[in-house]
């Protein structure tokens, strides 16, 4: 079989410009992936590809993240702390840019940058891309009643109340109930499943979560180390059926990455993620 072809990181920064302005000039990483797939029509065997089959995260995402910190580096794309991205006042006059002229900037300013510090620092040291791939790791080394009391805990920190961890075998693959309260004026019970995957999650499982959804809460929450197939995103919003809200592990590692659970984010000169392994490990 023929190895599958992915386009590198360089050809996706003109279809990410794209995706931005589509999206009226800023998006989740989420957003800014599904768009840009769209662009590039990337077919459903490309998507699925991992970069790493610990990692949790596909090629496409990881070299899209590459992508998004060339373009901020260039001074074009902003980042907040929530994990939203958007064109910078520079981004918003241009719709395009010379992909080799963008690599050689970067590279000769971290080249630069390396020369005024001690220089041991290399551009993978400096972007830190790898702790997505650490902590996801980290939390498929956890026993999976650890797991699950870190979603409580993130469910709580979210605003969620009367969170509940059910894990009854038999029970539809329900792991834990919880009332979502939104503006403190309307309330949804919401039931939820996690799965400590390394791979994808397909849409047999979401299928499956739907049927023990209906009837006993209004919203359902699938959570995952891992990835989602195609089949199963579109499976999780299929019309005339209740939706079923879908976590990844980049989605999951940035929120707790938000929330500071078991991640330290430290500004020196630049951001450093310290991923914490006990802490979880140790739930």
């Amino acid at each position: 079989m023929s190895e599958i072809s992915i386009p590198t990181y360089d050809r996706m920064m003109i279809p990410l410009i794209q995706a931005l302005n589509s999206l009226g000039g800023s998006g989740t990483i989420e957003e800014l992936d599904d768009k840009v797939a769209d662009i590039l029509n990337l077919s459903d065997e490309q998507l699925e590809v991992m970069h790493n089959p610990k990692s949790g995260q596909t090629e496409v995402s990881y070299r899209l993240a590459w992508t998004r910190t060339y373009l901020k580096k260039y001074g074009i794309l902003e980042n907040s702390t929530r994990g939203v991205w958007a064109l910078t006042k520079k981004g918003q006059q241009i719709d395009k840019v010379n992909p080799r002229e963008v690599t050689k900037f970067v590279r000769d300013q971290t080249r630069k940058d390396r020369a005024e510090t001690d220089g041991s620092e290399t551009i993978e040291d400096e972007l830190q891309l790898d702790w997505q791939e650490e902590l996801l790791s980290t939390l498929q080394e956890m026993d999976p009643a650890a797991f699950e009391r870190l979603v409580q805990r993130l469910l709580r920190e979210s605003g969620f109340i009367q969170v509940e961890v059910t894990g009854r075998s038999g029970d539809g693959g329900v792991d834990g109930k919880g009332i979502m309260r939104l503006g403190g004026l309307l309330s949804f019970n919401v039931i939820f499943q996690c799965k400590r995957y390394s791979g994808s999650v397909g849409a047999g499982h979401v299928r499956d979560f739907r049927g023990a959804m209906v009837g006993r809460a209004d919203k359902a929450l699938l959570l995952t180390t891992g990835t989602f197939t195609r089949d199963a995103e579109r499976e999780a919003t299929r019309d005339g059926a209740p939706t079923i809200d879908l976590i990844d592990g980049n989605l999951l590692s940035e929120k707790l990455k938000e929330l500071s659970l078991g991640v330290e984010t430290k500004i020196v000169q630049r951001e450093q993620v310290e991923i914490d392994r006990e802490w979880f490990l140790g739930l």
